[in-house]
């Protein structure tokens, strides 16, 4: 079981890797109407010289939620009350056929290992819808720099169909053509909804009533402003920040709730005696292999 989860995690990375880093799915080439205000927004400039550049996205909302899921559950392992009920949520099982899992890597694992394949999935939903419908970023016609030669063009509604009349620098004109949905309105809002769910399911405090709802409200309220800034920067529209946020929502409501059941334990039958002490279990252990010596001694 373990071998087939890892096949199902290689082949979404490789599947995200040719959606973002090669022309194996081209994109849709559409049409547009003549003099189209709302494609004749500036050029804002490429995505790194943005206030949130691609790098500090991706660096931000892949390490705030594994750091909060191995904080948290480090921090529960080693509260008493906790520990117990983890313990019997959690049995030590064999994975793999090779090795014994502590309960507390096992929630580790599992809990970062299904955030991580939730991030690719929602990358691989986006990247579809971008490819798919080939919808024209706010500044499309400030880059694409169209040759109106042989079309009538004379009045705003007359609509274009063939796309391919740009003049400017292809490379800026292909991404301008993936708006919808917004990349980082979807993975900014998984992955903050994701951290959320984690707070607010495990995570219990009797000292201060208002420190999950701060922490929770902060998290979701920064992956807000990150899809405002796409649109004041006219590098989407609204509705492409609005289907980013559904999208990456569903996933993370999907995982969370479906998948990893409000990251409650699974309920299973023991298949090892529960140790006196869960601090003195090793976090894996290797089954111990018999040696033909100590049989023949023993006879």
């Amino acid at each position: 079981m373990l071998y087939f989860q890892l096949v199902i995690m290689a082949g979404t990375v490789l599947l995200a890797y040719y959606f973002e880093y090669t022309d194996t799915f081209q994109v849709h080439i559409q049409g547009f109407f003549c003099q189209d205000g709302n494609l004749m927004k500036p050029y804002p400039g490429t995505e790194d010289e943005s206030f949130i550049s691609p790098l500090v996205l991706y660096c931000v909302l892949a390490s705030t939620p594994t750091a909060i899921i191995f904080i948290g559950e480090i921090s529960m392992y080693f509260i008493k009350s906790t520990r117990e009920t983890l313990i019997i949520q959690e049995k030590t099982i064999l994975t793999g056929e090779c090795c014994y899992l502590n309960p507390l890597l096992r929630r580790i694992v599992r809990f970062i290992g299904v955030f991580a394949f939730g991030l690719f999935a929602t990358d691989i939903f986006v990247n579809a819808g971008q490819v798919v419908t080939g919808n024209l970023a706010p500044y499309f016609l400030t880059v694409c720099k169209p040759n109106y030669t042989g079309n009538d063009c004379r009045a705003h509604h007359q609509f274009i169909n063939n796309g391919n009349i740009c003049t400017g620098d292809m490379e800026v004109i292909e991404k301008a053509r993936r708006s919808f949905p917004s990349k980082h309105a979807a993975l900014s809002i998984y992955s903050a909804l994701y951290a959320t769910m984690y707070i607010t399911s495990t995570i219990k405090t009797k000292s201060s009533r208002l420190a999950k709802p701060v922490l929770c409200l902060g998290t979701l309220c920064a992956a807000f402003l990150t899809g405002l800034n796409r649109v004041s920067e006219y590098r989407n529209h609204c509705s492409d920040v609005i289907a980013g946020f559904i999208l990456g929502s569903a996933v993370a409501l999907f995982l969370g709730i479906c998948v990893v059941h409000n990251f409650k334990g699974t309920h299973g039958a023991p298949s090892k005696p529960k140790p006196e002490d869960p601090r003195g279990m090793p976090l894996m252990a290797f089954p111990r292999v018999e040696s033909p010596l100590e049989t023949l001694s023993a006879q």
